[in-house]
């Protein structure tokens, strides 16, 4: 049985979501502007290459599943999507390193600059990783971030009056925006085709990616794309979001401990680092040794210590 839906229940779903704004952090949205395809494009493209034949081996969600596991990528690409965003300018520029879609961004030197820039709540401002400089951990005190709260809004109410004064004077537009703040919002057409997409999604919603677009990430993917392509989330879901990416080196690792684990899984701190690389096995630090480790407690073959 296809996986592909009957196209009048196509037709509802896509008119139910184009032009819906899914609301992102305290004034940013996503919202569908149009779409090219379903499932059966994915299927459609990769019979071209298969043939008639594949149909007597594999229904729709099976072969989309093995294109998928398989990295046979160019099936997805039939497929696009367009949104427009509206995001933070710090958000934005992250965003707009995935340079595989086409923009058309709101232009602050024909028109006026947004007038909503990103507030941050009292307990919501993050402290600095200790181990990854691009990275935070976890929150400041309520108090501090009240204080910070507070400045943050002087500044953004100043960094405003500064623009429409300069505005009002006559200052040219693309002038008047140089000391707009970074929390300024942008608006942006954005249009991609799934592969690309799915790609995006990966790094964005993974819990290493800056929260505030981790936050735009998981509201196209599980708001949008998730009821348009159910049979591609759900491999994009199971290998790739939720997947586990093992190295030469993590496998040796496992099988180094599988070999000598006299009392079973899991085994010890001191039993992975006696089976750890050998190249890392001089260095103080090596991210490489922290990432395997990481992944052999998640995996449930070694105990969690309050260093690990």
């Amino acid at each position: 049985m296809s996986t592909t839906e009957p196209a009048a229940e196509r037709t509802a779903l896509l008119r139910s979501l184009r032009w819906k704004k899914f609301p992102v952090l305290d004034d940013g949205f996503v919202a569908l502007v149009d779409c090219m395809g379903d499932d059966g494009s994915v299927v459609q493209a990769a019979r071209v290459s298969y043939g008639e034949g594949t149909r007597k081996v594999s229904d729709d969600r099976q072969l989309i599943r093995y294109l998928l596991r398989h990295a046979h990528t160019t099936p997805f690409e039939m497929a696009e999507l367009k949104f427009v965003v509206r995001v933070p300018m710090d958000c934005w520029r992250q965003w707009i390193r995935h340079r595989t879609a086409s923009v058309n961004e709101y232009s602050t030197r024909y028109s006026l600059a947004i007038d909503s820039m990103q507030s941050t709540h009292d307990d919501e401002w993050r402290t600095q990783a200790a181990n990854n400089r691009q990275g935070s951990a976890g929150m400041l005190p309520r108090a501090a971030g009240h204080n910070l709260t507070a400045a943050e809004q002087e500044l953004q109410s100043l960094a405003r009056r500064v623009y429409e004064e300069r505005l009002a004077a006559g200052t040219a537009r693309e002038q008047a925006r140089k000391d707009l703040p970074l929390s300024t919002y942008t608006e942006a057409y954005w249009k991609i085709d799934l592969h690309n997409l799915l790609h995006f999604l990966a790094l964005r919603m993974d819990p290493h990616a800056q929260l505030e677009i981790r936050r735009y990430a998981e509201t196209i993917g599980q708001q949008i794309v998730q009821p348009l392509f159910p049979a591609v989330w759900e491999a994009f879901v199971d290998y790739r979001l939720e997947a586990m990416r093992l190295t030469k080196l993590d496998r040796d690792v496992i099988q180094r401990l599988a070999a000598s684990a006299k009392h079973g899984l899991p085994v010890s701190h001191a039993d992975f680092l006696a089976a750890q690389d050998p190249s890392w096995v001089a260095l103080e630090r090596c991210r490489e040794r922290d990432e395997c480790l990481a992944k052999l407690i998640d995996l449930g073959l070694v105990r969690p210590t309050a260093s690990a």
